[in-house]
């Protein structure tokens, strides 16, 4: 896909029915050359330029700064469209809406202004450089403002976003901050070194910050003193990843369908003329889907959960937000174990020759295996198991 072949499916999309539309006609354009870009493995510019031009990244950003206004629920059925199709994008677009919302969940009234406006206006995409599992970054006071220095292994969205969100710890009050970085800052470096097994068009390459002046009115604050409504970061973006591993599901079963319809030979013990008439074919497909389907239901209600506690703003109390966190834990837990089994079952019922390269079918699996190691699922199960015998919630951190 080159930036001239690009074209907007739906302007400036207002309401959720719109937005959906928006996302949907993203997803069959990107669905068209979905494995030849997989196969590039470029950057992927021209995708976020068909994010831009649908209006999909302002659509959860508040309407006092010229968004979209619109509940978590849309944002992550919107994920989960986009990841139907490509699941790089789909990540590069859920990292966005959490990345962007720390100006409602972090920023103050003159930081949420001075961002959201033109972020809103101009469709940016935000990067994501928070991850706690490296080394902190330093912030080190510089005059009234900092210098930001050190490398993140992994950032998603930094290489093609328009700002970045980044996490580091101030050297003068041992503060957690959040500041941001304009993509073209003075000393932020991008490493272009993404190249893994799966997700590769989700821009998720290292950076590093040598001396990038960060100026007062580029923090935003921080997360952990943000209450436990800007704690919301973390039951947001998991929650996220439910939905993309949702979507990332039923765009394979649906490509594999495609291909048992007309491609498909039936088993030669079978006694059945053609394979969509094969018993274990159909018990294999039955079972995924039903899975799929209450997969897609608690997805569908997390969605809802994590909207309402959105609503209650700052009056959030702890234990609400920790009810929030246990059913998008069990979100992560059933999604996560049914995308990577039905990604990989999905040749049982296309035969042999659907392992050939040109079909590209093991995107889907190498995709959802990539990203379902972004924190260990085992320990999602273990918050889950221990909320339901004992009524505990796990103590806040990026990734609880």
């Amino acid at each position: 896909m080159t930036t001239t072949e690009i074209e907007t499916t739906a302007g400036t999309a207002t309401t959720a029915e719109q937005v959906l539309d928006a996302a949907r006609g993203v997803a069959d354009r990107l669905a068209l050359d979905a494995l030849e870009r997989d196969r590039a493995n470029a950057e992927p510019s021209a995708e976020a330029e068909l994010l831009r031009g649908a209006g999909l990244p302002g659509v959860l950003l508040p309407r006092e700064v010229g968004g979209g206004g619109l509940p978590w629920s849309v944002g992550l059925d919107v994920v989960r469209e986009i990841a139907r199709a490509d699941g790089s994008i789909a990540q590069l677009l859920a990292y966005h809406y959490v990345n962007a919302h720390n100006l409602v969940w972090v920023a103050d009234e003159a930081g949420r202004r001075r961002w959201g406006v033109p972020s809103a206006a101009r469709q940016w995409l935000w990067g994501d450089s928070v991850n706690p599992v490296d080394p902190d970054l330093q912030l080190v006071r510089d005059g009234d403002g900092y210098l930001l220095r050190g490398t993140k292994s992994f950032s998603t969205g930094a290489s093609v976003g328009d700002v970045t969100v980044v996490g580091g710890v101030a050297d003068d009050t041992g503060k957690d901050l959040l500041v941001v970085v304009p993509r073209d800052a003075p000393g932020f470096v991008k490493g272009g070194d993404w190249d893994n097994l799966g997700q590769r068009l989700s821009a998720s390459g290292s950076v590093r910050f040598d001396d990038v002046r960060i100026t007062p009115d580029a923090v935003l604050g921080s997360a952990s003193e943000s209450g436990a409504f800007g704690s919301l970061v973390t039951p947001a973006i998991q929650a996220a990843f439910g939905h993309f591993y949702l979507g990332v599901t039923r765009g394979a079963l649906e490509t594999a369908a495609e291909y048992t319809r007309t491609t498909s030979r039936p088993w030669l013990l079978s006694d059945v003329r053609e394979a969509v008439e094969d018993p274990y074919v159909l018990a294999t497909y039955g079972r995924l889907v039903a899975r799929l389907r209450a997969a897609e239901a608690l997805g569908r209600s997390a969605g809802e959960s994590l909207s309402q506690a959105h609503e209650r703003g700052p009056d959030l109390t702890w234990a609400e937000r920790g009810e929030v966190a246990e059913e998008i834990a069990a979100l992560k837990v059933v999604s996560s174990d049914l995308a990577v089994e039905a990604t990989s079952a999905i040749y049982e019922v296309t035969g042999a020759r659907a392992t050939s390269n040109r079909y590209g079918f093991d995107r889907f699996w190498r995709n959802v295996r990539t990203h379902t190691l972004h924190d260990p699922v085992q320990y999602k199960a273990r918050e889950v198991g221990h909320h339901f015998l004992t009524g505990a919630h796990p103590g806040f951190t990026l990734y609880t």
